[in-house]
């Protein structure tokens, strides 16, 4: 009884509080009287107050049975936490949401309306309140879109390992770049699970480590020529794609700012393919360039796998696999494309 008549006057406070907008106020205790109510005074601190229109409005109150009226309310209390809910909306789907709650603790006694809570001191001299609104929870919206870049390095994967120095094409590690500009759309499938697909454009870019070869176009495949007529500065090949992917990303914290996993396949058509050849002439210190198109004999499509793992909202790695090689079949050696690197978010 005595919760009930707290959250009738606890629901007056806060809408005073929010008019006032003041986050605290001190109240003194004051008995106050009404004009047209009826005011019921009972233990050392109960009270409820009735208001009434009119005399027949009194008449029809005499005929009312309170303790009948309370009972009639359903009150449950928590006998663990002392809580009581006062509302409660049965929604559809079987679930509940509480509305109003109690809980009362000595001379402290907090009342939940919703994400505002008023918290009441008594241990005082003067009746302290306290009004707070919790902070809106955030809810994860169905489809959210986003752009990235990838930024890592290239090599190469011949018969299950990476070419080694003496080969032409073996790629360096440091200036392989890949480069790739994605949009990234998510769907929420269920908590915690994200199916993302994606549409952007990659540059593979392989640097050789032995950068007196050159990747030349034959009359029916490349060829990796050694150029002992001059002095080697730099040797590449690069292609360029537009690429689909998709991926099923898993949550492993309960929220967006833990660890994450995703993994996918993607496709991608070639737009175009060359190689690039710096070098010094004898007797010069001008650099200069020879650029072939390689797109000939470079596989159109390109297909594989991607794998990504993020660190919170900011941070995530990135892996792709060419399932299929880089060169026609005959064309050229029989080289699968690796790339590692990190994802850069907008």
């Amino acid at each position: 009884m005595k919760k009930l008549v707290l959250v009738l006057a606890f629901l007056g406070l806060v809408q005073v509080a929010m008019a006032t907008e003041r986050p605290e106020q001190l109240l003194d205790k004051k008995h106050l009287v009404l004009k047209d109510s009826v005011v019921i005074e009972f233990g050392k601190a109960g009270r409820i107050v009735i208001m009434v229109q009119s005399t027949e409005d009194f008449e029809k109150l005499k005929l009312m049975n309170i303790n009948q009226i309370i009972s009639e309310l359903g009150i449950k209390e928590n006998k663990e936490t002392g809580e009581v809910t006062l509302v409660e909306i049965h929604k559809k789907d079987g679930s509940v949401k509480e509305v109003v709650r109690v809980n009362e603790n000595g001379a402290e006694t907090e009342v939940r309306v919703g994400r505002m809570r008023v918290l009441v001191d008594e241990s005082g001299l003067d009746t302290k309140v306290k009004i707070q609104t919790d902070p809106k929870e955030k809810k994860d919206p169905g489809l959210k879109t986003d752009f990235n870049i990838d930024l890592g390095i290239n090599n190469f994967i011949k018969d299950k390992s990476f070419p080694t120095s003496d080969q032409p094409y073996a790629a360096k590690g440091w200036g392989s770049w890949n480069v790739g500009l994605n949009w990234v759309a998510s769907q929420r499938l269920a908590k915690g699970f994200h199916w993302n697909f994606g549409l952007g454009f990659q540059w593979y870019n392989f640097k050789f480590e032995n950068r007196d070869f050159q990747a030349v176009r034959g009359q029916d495949q490349i060829s990796f020529v050694e150029r002992t007529d001059v002095t080697g500065v730099k040797s590449k090949l690069s292609a360029s794609y537009l690429t689909a992917m998709t991926l099923l990303k898993v949550n492993l914290g309960k929220t967006e700012e833990g660890v994450s996993l995703a993994a996918g396949p993607y496709v991608g058509y070639r737009l175009g393919g060359r190689s690039k050849f710096v070098y010094e002439e004898p007797g010069s210190s001008t650099d200069r360039i020879e650029k072939v198109n390689t797109g000939l004999y470079l596989e159109n499509l390109r297909y594989g796998l991607r794998g990504e793992i993020g660190i919170g909202k900011d941070l995530a790695f990135f892996s792709t696999y060419d399932l299929n090689e880089f060169f026609q079949p005959g064309k050229g050696p029989a080289l699968n494309p690796i790339t590692f690197g990190i994802i850069i978010f907008d």
